[in-house]
């Protein structure tokens, strides 16, 4: 799987949040293995949008659509909690 190189205002986001090594951690285990246990990769309600997520910790997550068979693109990291 591959993730597509994300926005600069996505990266700014990561670096606000100091979430960067996170970010670069959770990508290559997403790039190995999509389900990998920690990541709780889930499909998010409503499911008919087809927005996914994964973790990056605890509380925040990266959310995703699929762009091809076998690559995503990032489009929003949230706060879980908010």
């Amino acid at each position: 799987m591959k993730i597509k190189k994300i926005r600069d205002d996505l990266d700014s986001y990561l670096k606000k949040h100091n979430l960067t090594k996170k970010y670069a951690k959770s990508k290559k285990l997403f790039e190995n293995d999509p389900f990998y246990p920690s990541l709780n990769t889930e499909l998010l309600e409503p499911k008919n949008r087809l927005i996914y997520s994964f973790r990056l910790d605890r509380k925040y997550r990266a959310l995703f659509i699929y762009i091809g068979e076998n690559e995503i693109e990032i489009i929003a990291f949230t706060n879980h909690y908010k």
